[in-house]
């Protein structure tokens, strides 16, 4: 037996609709590069300025649908990617995502693989050969944007989006539905419609496909020269044109069958008199009924639809136990069978996600201002999980914390941003970067941090102390040349060499000092040899002068040692040879004797765990 619902009756009493609030409709066309304006003058954006990521493709020309949909944008990095949109925090959107995989690649194997929107899990995508498929969803945003992502599950099935719509939705539209909770379309119907009603007919953009109704049912057409559609969820005056019913009051008017779900759903009908009943003397009565295999019992008060005007009835958080149908059965006292213009069915999910806690991302948000090259990353960083952004680990608490940051070699130059905010916090890595300037002192504050890696910029100046004194902290700058260590300092005397910069050490809690040398620091060889070279030849004349005195003290004390004397001095002079040639060898063995830490054997720079060149930012 279903569990009980609540029931609605409106009837049409206001002559204006209000105006939709935010007033966004966001159209794009994904996989293309030129504005497209359709047949409904709708203008469909290209994704090509909105994001960097992914391959545009096209289907192929058997599998062709519409314009819009016969291009696609395929993801092969990452593990989601996402379209985003500005909107105001608190209004209510229609979010609609198409795919059509069309053999784009041209080896008949559809991919399958998840939706998500605004940190939400959405559904699972189970793409086909031909054909589309089309999610829509209608929520209450809990931020200023609004997300749509696809997320990749399957190894080798690459997510892909063709479509993606943002529609703004008048707050009072679907009103019992709670504010916290979203309804995902199964299908909206326009019974006995000749063709699509949509944009502009429909305000909001729902697409209303044109249905028939079941094996008895049969199409009637409304004789009102005018109805006016106002009232409970704005419809289109269009969807009241026609209708359906049976031959007889003896008959029912199926309308669906529902299923035992983990999610309740929601069903919202529409109905409106198709003639004058006043002018007849007649009257029409129904009401609904579930139908099991084992009972059928009404669900309903009595029905009779209004002339010219509409009503719109509720089934909302209806469930059931076992497969159960649903009928519009009419009343013992009425004239004529039960008539329904138009429905919609819904499933109901679970609570909405606040998403990431709001001052990590206010953090990241700074980020992403400050590098450019972050700033292609959107949808909520850490939800769902465990499809964070690559760069990012969260924790599992509500909402969740970041705890990691992981951007070495991400090309991030500049000074880097105030973060502290980001308190949660444990890793840190930023080594393979240009980034210069001092060493934040905000980084001393940050109480939970455990890891710093910031090896291989451009920092200088001192060593924060809050740093350098922390001993739970694994803290490393190796290949910073202007980084003095703690206590040292960080000025160089003309024609001196200056201690290396300091390394802050590879254990918690211990301090070393090593030399550590970038592929953009200069060699100091050329100072060393400008001063050593001069050196040599001045003691080479010292010499000289010290042998020739010699000499002549030595002719007039003793002119019969002359000629020992001038074998003297070429020994002499072979002596000062020798000292000459030690001094010249010396200098290589002293100053370039080994390569710079930071270069292999090719030349490439390598990180600090000998890692050579640049990373794939597309990768984790």
């Amino acid at each position: 037996m279903a569990t009980r619902f609540i029931l609605f009756s409106v009837l049409l009493l206001s002559q204006l609709a209000l105006p939709v609030s935010g007033q966004v409709f966001w159209s794009v066309n994904c996989g293309e590069s030129v504005i497209y304006t359709d047949g409904n003058l709708m203008v469909w954006m290209p994704d090509a300025t909105l994001i960097s990521n992914g391959f545009a493709r096209v289907v192929q020309s058997s599998n062709s649908i519409s314009t819009v949909l016969d291009s696609l944008r395929v993801f092969t990095t990452r593990k989601k990617n996402c379209y985003s949109t500005p909107v105001t925090k608190g209004e209510k959107v229609l979010v609609r995502a198409s795919f059509n995989y069309g053999n784009y690649d041209r080896l008949s194997s559809p991919p399958t693989f998840d939706l998500h929107f605004d940190g939400n899990f959405w559904t699972t995508v189970e793409t086909s050969n031909s054909g589309v498929n089309v999610y829509e969803a209608t929520y209450v945003t809990k931020g200023d944007t609004v997300s749509v992502c696809v997320a990749q599950t399957k190894s080798g099935q690459f997510p892909f989006m063709s479509a993606l719509e943002v529609r703004s939705v008048n707050s009072d539209v679907y009103s019992e539905v709670d504010v916290d909770r979203a309804l995902f379309l199964i299908n909206r119907f326009s019974y006995g419609a000749s063709g699509i009603i949509r944009f502009p007919q429909d305000p909001y953009d729902r697409i209303w496909r044109p249905a028939l109704g079941g094996t008895k049912a049969k199409t009637v057409t409304n004789d009102a020269i005018l109805i006016d559609p106002t009232g409970a969820n704005d419809p289109p005056s269009g969807i009241f044109e026609n209708a359906i019913t049976v031959n007889s009051t003896s008959d029912s008017l199926y309308l669906g069958t529902i299923s035992p779900l983990n999610t309740p759903v929601s069903m919202t009908m529409y109905f409106s008199e198709v003639s004058n009943l006043n002018l007849t003397g007649q009257m029409r009565s129904f009401r609904f009924y579930e139908t099991t295999s084992s009972s059928s019992s009404s669900i309903s008060d009595p029905i009779s639809p209004p002339y010219r005007t509409m009503i719109v009835r509720y089934l909302y958080n209806y469930t059931v136990d076992s497969i159960t149908d649903i009928s519009l059965i009419a009343t013992t006292n009425s004239d004529l069978p039960p008539i329904i213009n138009a429905i919609e069915t819904f499933n109901i999910s679970e609570v909405l996600t606040e998403g990431t806690d709001s001052n990590d991302v206010a953090a990241l948000a700074l980020l992403q201002t400050t590098f450019d090259v972050l700033g292609e990353w959107s949808g909520d960083p850490c939800l769902p999980a465990p499809y964070s952004w690559d760069w990012l680990k969260c924790s599992n608490e509500t909402p969740p914390r970041i705890t990691s940051l992981y951007l070495n070699g991400y090309e991030l130059s500049g000074e880097l941003p105030d973060i502290s905010s980001m308190d949660a916090l444990e890793i840190i890595d930023l080594h393979n970067n240009t980034l210069d300037g001092e060493i934040p002192r905000f980084l001393g504050t940050m109480t939970n941090l455990q890891q710093l890696n910031l090896a291989n910029n451009e920092f200088s100046g001192p060593i924060p102390t809050s740093l350098s004194d922390n001993t739970k902290l694994k803290l490393t700058v190796t290949g910073n040349p202007s980084v003095c260590t703690s206590g040292k300092s960080c000025s160089t005397s003309p024609g001196t060499v200056n201690s290396s910069p300091g390394t802050v050490s590879s254990s918690p809690g211990s301090t070393s000092i090593s030399r550590s040398k970038k592929k953009k620091k200069s060699s100091s060889l050329p100072a060393v040899l400008g001063t050593s070279i001069p050196t040599f030849f001045l003691i080479w004349i010292a010499v000289g002068v010290f042998v020739i005195l010699r000499k002549k003290r030595k002719a007039v004390k003793d002119t019969n040692k002359t000629a020992a004397t001038a074998g003297g001095v070429n020994e002499n002079s072979n002596w000062m040879h020798k000292i000459g040639e030690e001094m010249m060898n010396g200098v290589p063995q002293t100053f370039g004797s080994s390569p710079s830490p930071l270069l292999d054997d090719s030349g490439k720079s390598s990180d600090v765990n000998g890692q050579t060149g640049a990373q794939n930012h597309d990768q984790p």
